[in-house]
């Protein structure tokens, strides 16, 4: 008599089927996992970009109309980890909601958490400005007007893109604006708010 025993029989295709279950549900929680771990580090953010100051260096005033030279001073940070790409950018000068100046910044690049800062002036034509009370907006103590004033807005707008990773690109768009208080008399800032 031989002492052979019998091969083990072949799993069966219910063992399979959980073993591929199984692995699938692994590499669905490793992708999970992956996905929250690049959209934490590499989820691209809009640049941060502040006005840090606002002059005027001429200003001329003829019966209600006004000309002038405006002066900004910003700051523009980049908190992503990849270059940000700047274009189709513009400063723009508003007054009683109608545009009266405009400026479009050059082209650039700013580095992975990194600032620029940008100069920009330039020329405000002859517009007509309104001296009823309503444009008066500086107010002193107990609600007495210190000096007559006119309130104007100035707004930045930076479109761009941000690299990822070296292989994918993000539409990034970033907006700032203050508002600038001028007295009429002078053309000093009397105080600009963002």
């Amino acid at each position: 008599m031989s002492n052979h025993k019998k091969p083990p029989p072949p799993p069966s295709g219910r063992t399979n089927l959980a073993s591929c279950i199984v692995a699938t549900i692994f590499l669905i929680f490793i992708k999970i996992i992956v996905l929250i771990i690049f959209f934490t580090l590499f989820k691209p953010k809009n640049p941060a970009i502040s006005i840090t100051a606002v002059q005027i260096p001429s200003f001329s005033t003829t019966n209600t109309t006004v000309t002038f030279t405006i002066s900004h001073y910003i700051a523009v940070y980049n908190p992503n980890r990849g270059v940000f790409t700047y274009y189709d950018s513009s400063l723009q000068l508003l007054y009683a909601g109608n545009q009266v100046g405009f400026m479009f910044i050059p082209t650039g690049k700013i580095e992975a958490h990194r600032t620029i800062y940008i100069a920009a002036t330039f020329p405000i034509t002859s517009f007509p400005i309104s001296l009823d009370n309503d444009s008066y907006p500086v107010e002193g103590i107990n609600g007495f007007r210190v000096r007559p004033s006119l309130e104007i807005v100035t707004r930045m707008d930076m479109a761009g893109r941000v690299r990822v990773l070296h292989f994918f690109t993000h539409h990034v768009d970033a907006k700032a604006e203050c508002k600038v208080i001028v007295a009429i008399n002078d053309g000093s800032v009397l105080g600009f708010y963002c």
